[in-house]
């Protein structure tokens, strides 16, 4: 995918230069605008794979454009940001970011970031199977990546439904945290990123599950999570 559009909302000009300059050569079309409001604007309005979104802006803070902007967007949004806190990185996972790169980060890095979550998006798309899969009151179409919990329609991020996904082609299996890192996103668990467990928590309580004693998605104590099949 490597015509994909990908919008910069990123008010560090001089950076966004640098950024938008290396996503040009490795083949990207980008957009950039400085500015949350505009960025909202944009996104609401054309279409874009992938946006990566400073979290400090003027006119609307990013934390809070990916939360008004998650519901109705489906594509990757990467949050790019110097805040390195733990409490932001959960923040900005749990708002829906498919990412989350702390300044400054090498180009070659984050190309590679991103040329992995783009190709995940067409992988998914070639593999997916054309029968439901019904797990009580949980029903999901891969073909059409549609989920929905008692006949009613669950609104999923694509790394929210990639999550699902994978657990749930491996439902009655443990997964354990490099299993999922190496998965979907082709790097080793660090021991340290809480992006797995954030994703998780949020998942659960899309389809259902009781967060303090999950029935669905169930913790295994120091080794993963599985994927309850009835």
């Amino acid at each position: 995918m490597e015509s994909a559009r990908i919008l910069l909302i990123e008010d560090d000009e001089r950076l966004a230069e640098l950024v938008a300059e290396a996503l040009r050569k490795a083949g990207y079309a980008v957009q950039h605008c400085a500015d949350g409001l505009e960025g909202e604007r944009l996104l609401r309005s054309q279409a874009f794979e992938l946006v990566l979104l400073d979290g400090h802006l003027p006119g609307k803070d990013g934390f809070e454009v990916l939360r008004d902007v998650r519901r109705d967007y489906s594509g990757r949004i990467v949050m790019l940001t110097a805040r390195d806190d733990d409490i932001d990185q959960v923040l900005g996972l749990e708002g829906g970011a498919d990412d989350y790169i702390t300044k400054p980060v090498a180009p070659r890095v984050l190309l590679a970031r991103i040329k992995a979550l783009l190709r995940r998006d067409t992988a998914a798309i070639a593999a997916a199977p054309s029968d439901t899969l019904v797990f009580g009151a949980l029903e999901i179409k891969p073909a059409a990546r549609d989920v929905r919990l008692a006949g009613e329609r669950v609104e999923l991020s694509t790394a929210e439904y990639e999550l699902l996904f994978f657990m749930v082609e491996r439902a009655g299996q443990v997964v354990t945290r490099d299993d999922i890192m190496q998965g979907l996103r082709g790097l080793e668990f660090d021991g340290l990123d809480r992006a797995i467990d954030a994703r998780v928590s949020r998942l659960r309580k899309k389809v259902g599950d009781d967060a303090n004693a999950p029935s669905r998605i169930k913790t295994v104590r120091g080794q993963g999570y599985l994927f309850a099949k009835d």
